[in-house]
């Protein structure tokens, strides 16, 4: 028995054949998967994949390849309606359709509390009533105020016409008749006097012969004294008459028909400013009556606004999802109990079916592309869902870089997407494009990262002797996947996908004067010339996609 903690003498050398044994079996392995790894290049028709999944190996092709160019942003829809407060003051959500909802046009998208206009509207019609009977009321009073006018004037019109028929009376009759009556007197009076004048003549003869008396004789002489001042106040009268008299009865009669005149326009003129009072009044009721009215039909619209439906099919977005409505004043997402300024913005609708991809592009690249030319978008939320569409626009003036790159400049291009509301595109959502610029027919071409550069060579990397030797190749058109290879390789070689080690490596090309070469290292992972620049080089072979 051998105390724990020694060693047998017999299982040192034991030991060191052990070590031996697992270093042979270790580099027998290696032959073995070496050995398995060259057979699957030689039986293969792709590749063999490495430890981390990728696929190292390539076996050369002939065939077509598309000339793409990549780009980034973010998903927008063609159609993109705001969703506003529709009332005029502010109001509180009620009712409120869940973000992210798919709605049909006139399905619900939220509901306004409707309380303060109802009352309004209550408020208004009472109102209403009142200025209808007001409108009443000053409508008979204008009708009344008419119908007086309309008497008085009648009254002032039959003055007017009695006194001209005074007139005309006093005229034709009895002015006529005083003046033959002033005239007849006269001459009665003057025949009276003639009569006692001759018979007072005859009394002087007749008291010298003794005929009569002394006091006949006198009271004939008195009554000839008394005929003839008769005849001078009836000639008096006459004249009073025709020169004062007649005149001022005359002026009378027309000063009578005057002033009825004079009344009649100044019981119209009464009238009438108190009918232009009376109208003013109504007016300004029916006014008023008319303004109600239509403060009526506003409350009842915006009672009816106070239920928002949607104006066409859309995706249901907040203005706080979107990063243009985001700010310091940010009341974060709408919902129940939420108060809304007028014509704020709360929703925005954009229509999933009739989504636009947005992506940059540079300056350089912006040039080549062309309406019309067909892409491919895959967003970051649906990575393996290839998205058909076309290029709608090219941006006619580019934005620089900001401060972080000013020098900068890119395009925006915008690509119309073939998608339905079903896909669950979103705007906003990032994205990447391949535009695709023409296709390159019928032939030999590699995946891009298997070529290499080092100064003005390419080279690739195919099997040998157990390792990898560095080919020169002629490169033509690339694009960001593939370079097409004029010459140095054949149909069905094999080439290695990456840089191999050190080890890996058997032979290296000569050593080339280097043109425009900053360093001796090559450039890994790069092909022979950037995409766009290969490409532009036989862009007469490159035909439309």
């Amino acid at each position: 028995m051998i105390p724990h903690g020694t060693e047998s003498m017999k299982d040192v050398p034991m030991k060191k054949r052990s070590g031996a044994s697992t270093r042979t079996v270790i580099i027998a392995m290696v032959v073995l998967l070496f050995g398995i790894l060259l057979y699957s290049l030689m039986q293969g028709d792709g590749g063999v994949e490495n430890k981390q999944g990728t696929i190292d190996i390539h076996k050369v092709k002939r065939g077509d390849f598309k000339i793409k160019i990549p780009a980034n942003g973010e998903l927008t829809t063609s159609q993109l309606i705001e969703v506003r407060n529709p009332l005029e003051t502010s109001g509180v959500i009620n009712k409120i359709t869940e973000e992210g909802t798919y709605v049909k046009k006139g399905d619900t998208l939220f509901q306004l509390n409707d309380d303060q206009i109802r009352q309004k509207i209550k408020d208004l019609d009472e109102k209403i009533l009142d200025q209808q009977n007001r409108v009443i009321t000053s409508e008979q009073s204008l009708a009344i105020a008419q119908s007086a006018m309309e008497s008085d004037l009648g009254k002032a019109d039959l003055n007017i016409e009695i006194a001209e028929l005074a007139l005309q009376a006093w005229r034709e009759g009895e002015h006529i008749q005083n003046e033959q009556k002033f005239k007849l007197n006269l001459e009665t009076t003057k025949i009276n006097d003639e009569r006692l004048a001759k018979r007072f003549e005859e009394a002087k003869d007749l008291v010298e012969n003794g005929f009569i008396s002394r006091d006949e004789y006198e009271r004939d002489r008195i009554a000839m004294i008394e005929s003839t001042a008769a005849v001078k106040e009836a000639e008096i009268s006459l004249d009073v008459y025709q020169r004062f008299t007649s005149k001022q009865d005359e002026k009378k009669k027309v000063s009578d028909l005057e002033q009825a005149i004079s009344e009649k326009g100044r019981v119209k003129q009464r009238h009438e400013a108190e009918m232009v009072t009376q109208k003013a009044t109504v007016e300004s009721n029916k006014s008023k009556l008319a303004g109600s009215s239509e403060r009526m039909m506003e409350l009842k619209e915006q009672l009816g606004k106070c239920l928002v439906l949607a104006p066409t099919d859309g995706l249901v977005v907040y203005r706080s999802s979107m990063r243009e409505g985001r700010g310091r004043d940010d009341q974060g997402p709408p919902m129940i109990g939420t108060s809304l300024s007028p014509n704020q913005l709360v929703i925005l609708l954009p229509n999933t079916s009739q989504m636009v991809a947005s992506v940059k592009v540079s300056e350089a690249l912006s040039g080549r592309i062309r309406s019309g030319m067909p892409a491919t978008v895959f967003s970051d939320a649906f990575p393996n869902l290839a998205i058909e569409g076309e290029v709608g626009s090219v941006s006619v003036m580019a934005k620089d870089g900001g401060w972080r790159d000013p020098n900068r400049r890119d395009y925006t291009v915008l690509i119309m997407l073939k998608t339905e509301s079903s896909m669950g595109l979103k705007p906003s959502m990032r994205c990447r494009a391949e535009i695709e610029l023409g296709l390159v027919n019928d032939v030999i071409s590699v995946p891009i990262q298997s070529v290499f550069r080092e100064g003005a060579s390419s080279f690739v990397y195919v099997p040998v002797d157990g390792g990898w030797s560095q080919r020169k190749v002629d490169v033509g058109r690339a694009s960001e996947l593939a370079v097409e290879i004029r010459s140095g390789l054949e149909l069905d070689e094999m080439i290695l996908l990456r840089e191999p080690t050190s080890v890996e490596i058997v032979e290296k090309l000569k050593s080339e004067k280097r043109e425009g070469s900053e360093s001796g290292k090559p450039a890994k992972g790069k092909p022979s010339g950037p995409p766009s620049k290969i490409a532009s080089k036989e862009n007469g072979d490159v035909k439309p996609s």
